[in-house]
Parts: C-alpha cells; sequence; structure tokens
C-alpha cells in the first residue's frame, strides 16, 4: 500500500481537510467526525486502495486493517491541527445512535489498559500453574498488582474517558470519583458513615464503573451551572470548589448506590440469561458475531464485558463466543487463499487469516467473508460449532482482549487447568471446520468478459478528448503506481509530460481542486468524471510548484488553462512528473485511448469516451 496515497484520497473523499473536525483510529479503523457528513462519497471511499470498507453513522468509520496506524499517520501529517469552529449547523441524530457513541467514547479507550493487565494477571497465573513462579513470591506478587492496577483504578479511567467526551475538565471529574476510592473513604463507609444524618451505603467503589460513569455525568451539570453564574474573577477555583462539594456527596447518597446497582444487574442478567440457555447462548452469540461486527454493533457488549470483568473477575458469555468466531474467521480466510486464483485476494486473505487468528477479524470481514455470501456461511456455521463447545465445557474469559493465539492464556484458571486446555480445543475446533467449510463451500467469482470496442461513429454520448499535457503517452499500466496502474481508480492513459502545463481536454465543469494544486478533477458535458493527477507522490511537496488558475465550480472550455506546475520541481525532489488522466466512473462508460508511446500536443487526441 502506498500510504501517502491513500491517505491523500481518504480525505479528499471525506469532504477535504475543511471538513474534517475531529480524527481517531482503533485497532483497524480511522474514525472520522465530519462536519457535514453528506460531503463524504462513500462509494470512491471504498474504492480507494487499501480500504476494506466504510461504515457512517455518528462517526464516518474508513475500516483498514493492519495498516492502520501508518495511514493514520500520514493522514495527520495531511490534516495537521484540527479545530470545530462551531459553525456548522448540529445534526439531529437518533437517541440510539447518540447513546452509542456516548458508549462506545466512554468504554473503546479503557480496553488497551485492562486487556494489559489482563493479559499479564493471566501469564502469571500459567507461570504458578506450571510451577515456574510461586504464587506466594514477592515477585509474583508485585507483578499481579500491576497487572490488576487498571482494573482497581478503573473508576478513574472512566472518569477520564466520560469527561472527554462530555469536554468537561478532566482533571476535576477524576478528583470527585477518586474521592470515592480514598482508603479513608472506604474505611469510614465500612465503619458505617452519615452524611447531614443520611446513611451513606457502604460500597467499595474500586473497579465499578456505572458510579463512575454517573459521577462525571452529574459533574458536567454542576460544572455547566456554576460557570454560567460564576464571577470570571473567582472561576478558577469557585466552579471546581462548588462542583466537587455538590458532585461527591451526591454520588455517596444516590448516583453511587444507583450506579453500582446498574452494574450488578447487568452482570446478574446475563448469568441468568446463561444459566438458562447455557451453550445454546454461547454458541448463537459466536454465529451471529460477524453480522455484529460488520455493524458495529458488538461495541455495545463492551460494557457488559467491563462490567462483568470488574464485578466477576471473568466473563464467561462474550469473551468464549468471540474465540470461536475470530479463530473461524483465520480458517475460512487461509482455506481462501489457498483456493483462489485471484493473486490480490489470496494476498489480503493470507494477511487477515493472520489478524484474525491473533484476535483482529475486520480485516476478515471487510476484506474476505462479507465479499462472499459462502465464506461468510461457513464462518457463521464454525462459529456456531466452535461456540457451543465452548459453551459444553464452560471456559471463562479472565482478561478482556480479543481473544486469539497470542491472548489465549486468558483462559488460564488456576482452579480449573482444563479451562486453557478447552479453550485450545475451541480453537483448533473452529480453525479446522471453518477451514475445511470454505475449502468446499468458497467459488471464485467468474471473470467479467471484455467489453466490445465501440464505434465512435455510431455511439451515443461520446466524448473525444485532447491531450491535457504535452509529452508522451504511455499505457495507465506502466504508471509507476499501483493504485493507478490497477485501474482502480479509472481507466485511462499517464503522459510524461515535457512542458509543465495541464489544460482542459474538453468542455465542462472543475469539480474538486486537491488543496496542494497537485490534483484537479473535472466533470464533462456527457456525464464522465476525469481526474488529472500531477506527479507520483506529489502531495508531499505540499503545493510548491503549482499554481492553479481555477477553482471548484468553474466553467472551463477546451484548451483553458487549469494549472502550471514547476518540472524541476518535481525532479528535483526525485519524484516521478508523470500526469495521470482516468475517468473515475468508468462503469457508466467505455473509454478507448490514442497515440500510445506518442509524442502528443494539445491538439492531439487521447482518449475517446463514450457512454454504455
Amino acid at each position: 500500500m502506498n500510504y501517502k496515497e491513500t491517505a491523500a484520497q481518504i480525505v479528499l473523499q471525506v469532504g477535504g481537510k475543511e471538513n474534517v473536525s475531529h480524527l481517531e483510529h482503533c485497532s483497524t479503523r480511522l474514525r472520522f467526525t465530519l462536519k457535514d457528513k453528506s460531503k463524504a462519497n462513500v462509494e470512491k471511499l471504498e474504492a480507494v486502495d487499501g480500504v476494506m470498507g466504510v461504515r457512517q453513522n455518528v462517526q464516518c468509520q474508513v475500516i483498514i486493517g493492519n495498516d492502520v496506524v501508518e495511514v493514520y499517520d500520514e493522514v495527520k501529517k495531511i490534516l495537521g491541527e484540527l479545530s470545530d469552529n462551531g459553525d456548522q449547523p448540529k445534526e439531529k441524530q437518533k437517541i440510539g445512535a447518540v447513546v452509542l457513541d456516548f458508549v462506545i467514547s466512554v468504554f473503546q479507550p479503557l480496553v488497551p489498559a485492562i486487556a494489559g493487565g489482563g493479559i499479564l494477571k493471566s501469564l502469571l497465573m500459567l507461570a504458578s500453574i506450571a510451577g515456574v513462579m510461586s504464587d506466594q513470591s514477592q515477585t509474583y506478587q508485585i507483578l499481579n498488582l500491576i497487572g490488576g492496577a487498571p482494573l482497581y483504578f478503573l473508576p478513574i479511567l472512566v472518569a477520564m474517558t466520560t469527561a472527554n467526551k462530555l469536554k468537561v475538565n478532566q482533571l476535576v471529574a477524576v478528583s470527585a470519583v477518586g474521592a470515592l476510592i480514598l482508603p479513608d473513604m472506604t474505611a469510614m463507609l465500612a465503619e458505617g458513615a452519615t452524611f447531614l444524618s443520611f446513611g451513606v451505603e457502604n460500597i467499595a467503589y474500586a473497579s465499578q464503573v456505572f458510579p463512575a460513569i454517573l459521577t462525571v455525568l452529574f459533574y458536567a451539570q454542576m460544572e455547566k451551572l456554576f460557570t454560567r453564574f460564576s464571577l470570571k474573577s473567582i472561576r478558577i477555583f469557585f466552579v471546581p470548589m462548588m462542583s466537587l462539594l455538590i458532585t461527591v456527596p451526591v454520588s455517596l447518597l444516590i448516583l453511587g448506590p444507583l450506579g453500582y446497582n446498574v452494574g450488578t444487574i447487568f452482570s446478574s442478567a446475563i448469568i441468568t440469561l446463561y444459566n438458562q440457555f447455557g451453550w445454546l447462548a454461547t454458541a448463537l452469540l459466536a454465529a451471529i458475531l460477524p453480522l455484529m461486527v460488520v455493524t458495529g454493533m458488538h461495541k455495545a457488549m463492551i460494557p457488559y464485558a467491563v462490567s462483568s470483568m470488574s464485578e466477576l473477575g471473568m466473563e464467561l458469555l462474550y469473551l468464549p463466543a468471540s474465540l470461536a468466531h475470530n479463530i473461524a474467521e483465520s480458517g475460512a480466510c487461509f482455506a481462501v487463499s489457498i483456493k483462489t486464483k485471484d493473486k490480490k485476494l489470496r494476498s489480503t486473505a493470507i494477511s487477515a487469516g493472520i489478524s484474525a487468528m491473533f484476535g483482529i477479524t475486520e480485516p476478515a470481514l471487510y476484506g474476505v467473508t462479507i465479499l462472499n455470501k459462502r465464506v461468510l456461511y461457513g464462518v457463521m456455521g464454525a462459529s456456531l460449532i466452535g461456540g457451543g463447545f465452548a459453551g459444553i465445557t464452560a471456559i471463562k474469559g479472565f482478561a478482556l482482549v480479543g481473544p486469539g493465539l497470542a491472548s489465549i492464556t486468558m483462559f488460564a484458571d488456576k482452579d480449573n487447568p482444563m479451562n486453557l486446555i478447552w479453550a485450545f480445543a475451541t480453537l483448533g475446533l473452529s480453525f479446522v471446520v471453518a477451514f475445511i467449510a470454505v475449502l468446499v463451500l468458497f467459488k471464485d467469482k467468474k471473470v467479467e468478459e471484455p467489453k466490445e470496442a465501440v464505434d465512435l461513429e455510431t455511439a451515443i454520448g461520446v466524448e473525444l478528448l485532447s491531450s491535457p499535457v504535452v509529452g508522451r503517452v504511455i499505457p495507465l499500466s506502466e504508471v509507476k503506481d499501483e493504485v493507478f496502474a490497477s485501474g482502480m481508480v479509472g481507466a485511462g492513459v499517464g503522459i510524461v509530460p515535457e512542458v509543465g502545463e495541464l489544460v482542459a481536454p474538453e468542455s465542462g465543469e472543475i469539480t474538486m481542486l486537491f488543496e496542494t494544486n497537485h490534483a484537479i478533477g473535472m466533470k464533462l458535458e456527457n456525464g464522465a468524471e476525469l481526474l488529472f493527477h500531477i506527479g507520483i507522490d506529489t502531495v508531499q511537496m505540499e503545493g510548491d510548484g503549482f499554481v492553479s488558475f481555477v477553482k471548484s465550480g468553474d466553467q472551463v472550455k477546451r484548451g483553458q488553462k487549469l494549472i502550471e506546475f514547476d518540472l524541476n520541481k518535481i525532479t528535483a525532489a526525485g519524484l516521478d512528473p508523470t500526469v495521470i488522466c482516468v475517468v473515475t466512473n468508468q462503469e457508466r462508460f467505455t473509454v478507448s485511448s490514442f497515440n500510445l508511446e506518442q509524442e502528443v500536443t494539445n491538439d492531439s487526441d487521447l482518449l475517446a469516451v463514450a457512454s454504455l
């Protein structure tokens, strides 16, 4: 993947830098908060090389896979410092979308800390079971405390993520929640404390999630209230003081017990479900996980999993089901890689299969599974069988991380050594069943027959384009950029320029001008959409050497100057100056090229674009 080009195309298709107010990433996705979602072209986003899929809800989520960090870094370079000036009208959102966005924003950032600590504890437990280290040694106990720290301080971590989401003072919010877990406060509650003659319920708030969320939600209202009425001269201490003075007692008397009971009910409901339906619940959850992950609904399981981990110290439904599903995705991908004749699909399947084996399934889902119903059926069937086996053997997870080969120690249980053995058996069973099922079911897609050449004299809606640049025409396949050479962006040609000037090859409308002036788009009268890209990787020149004479929305005539570019600066930067000319909506047109390997001027014929 050309990370710079992929990043540039993504930014272009989400509406440009000016349309992005916030950017973050998770393990596989770029998450854009857009000022105007209607400006994002989902269809073209999905066609960008390296993009596995796009999900548009509260955020515009661009699924990249294993290379997400590298693409994120390049996108950040393009975007620079982001600022949301707040002038854009707020879009009215459905309550379900708002709640889901809040849940993801609060719980998603917690996962790395909880996962890291949990895996450390599981490795220690495995070392103790194997007799490598005594659980009575101080070394073991210190390391175990380190692993348990994220769960113990979970209220603090939740306070930080909630305050960040609500855009309130993070340190004061942490102070309000921190008061609940002070050692002296815990001791007072254990002895039977009262506040203004009201009894305070004895609750150990360490490792609790929902009391912290309710506390910060209430604190946010107090902060806004006192900020509104406070004198500016005393605001720096008056607002935090009054907010803490009211928030903490209200949390001790009302919000804390309420949140504690919510968490208890939450975990109890899942345990009741598990006890009532047993292995069937795990099997069904595993079977539908592919659909949940694709739609993003698996994020709704995070609050339950975090709550279960803090309440019970283990999780017995979601993690076992995820183990079966993750490994089924891996087995299916490796089967596809063996059976397909498509080199690109084989490469994607191998990479995605390895990722899924280690617990990250989005590359497999978006790159392989959902593109072929037979693969999806194989994965769901294998997940059902693997999940059923995990449920029958009642395996339990002890770390909140994507289950896979590297994290398999999360199932180590000192009280039940068979728990880890059954987890390995689930892994093996899910992989083998998925591999065999997809090996039998999968069929390569038939390659479409090449379209017949179009008779330019009888074709309807044909446009004959002149060369936009003086130079030598080369086939698109010889362009030294895989994205364009593959024809993924569109059909056309490349031109090795001799003069640094780009002119309109036909009359039409300028639809897009990249901010660095190295790329421009236009639409012809017959509806064909053209993209001119000056040079390879020239986006890194940041506009130096490029001058535009038009802007988006301008009507231009054949031969009109569009952009001047400095060939010497491009070559001095060590970049290829080849100008690429493609028809991006090629599914609606047949594109024929002229004068290949010939020298052309602005009067020479270059392309014929005919409506299908």
